[in-house]
Order: structure tokens, then sequence, then C-alpha cells
């Protein structure tokens, strides 16, 4: 049997629900925004960069290209992650020796006013690997625990 107050419940419950309710009164299509997005934001900077690793793939020997990766553009400041320090060590003598000051006038309308050498990994694959690995390891301690 339902008792007045179950009645009193449930009429303030409707009259809760009809109140936290939010109602969107118009819907805006959110393909035009994307587009909008991609050629103000993507599209300018991917040009630049595309540039960018065309005059590096030309102007870096392959053997020191393929320890490299170019990690970021910011401010005139490209910023270049080198596998180990042998290779740091080999392309900072290649960019003093001339290489920077090529990159820099080849790649002036892309912004580039300096380039930055950094020791980090330059393969994905190996990255995903070593993740892997460590949780693989954390798994281990977390059962052994």
């Amino acid at each position: 049997m339902h008792t007045p107050n179950w009645r009193a419940q449930e009429s303030e419950l409707r009259r809760l629900t009809t109140i936290k309710q939010t109602r969107s009164d118009f819907a805006t299509a959110l393909g035009p925004e994307l587009v909008n997005f991609f050629q103000h934001s993507v599209k300018k900077r991917q040009t630049k960069l595309t540039h960018l690793a065309a005059c590096w793939s030309q102007l870096v020997p392959e053997t020191l290209a393929d320890h490299c990766t170019l990690d970021s553009l910011t401010r005139g400041t490209l910023v270049v992650l080198v596998d180990s320090a042998s290779h740091l060590y080999e392309l900072k003598q290649l960019l003093l020796a001339g290489l920077q000051q090529q990159l820099l006038l080849a790649c002036k309308s892309a912004g580039l006013k300096k380039i930055t050498l950094k020791p980090g990994r330059t393969d994905p694959a190996s990255e995903a690997s070593d993740l892997e690995a460590r949780t693989t390891q954390l798994r281990k301690q977390r059962d052994q625990a």
C-alpha cells in the first residue's frame, strides 16, 4: 500500500527532476567548428613542421638523422631529441661547423631561430616496450606484496 508520505516523496522527486534538467535549446553542428579549428590551429603548424622536417632530412646526414627526432617548435626554437650521448656530441659538432646556419637560413620562413639538442628516446616502439616492461615489473611487485 502507498502511504501519503510516499506520495509526497514522489511528488518532490518529480519536481526536482524537472528543475534539475538542463535543456539544450539549440544544437550546433560540430563539423564546421572542427574544420575551423583545423584551419586555424593544425594546418598552419603542420605546414611549418613539414617544411622544417624536409629541410632537416635533406641537410642532416642520414646516419645521424636515424638517431634524432624533431620534438617541438616553440617560439622559433626547434627541440631535437637525440638517442645517445655520442650522437648528441656528433650532431652538436656538425651544427657548430655550419649546419645550424644552413638550417636557419633554409627554414627562416617556418620561423626557425634556434636549435636545441636534448638527450631522449627517438623510437616510439622502444618507449612502448619500456612502458610495458615497467608495467609488468610493477604488477610483479604488487603481487609479491
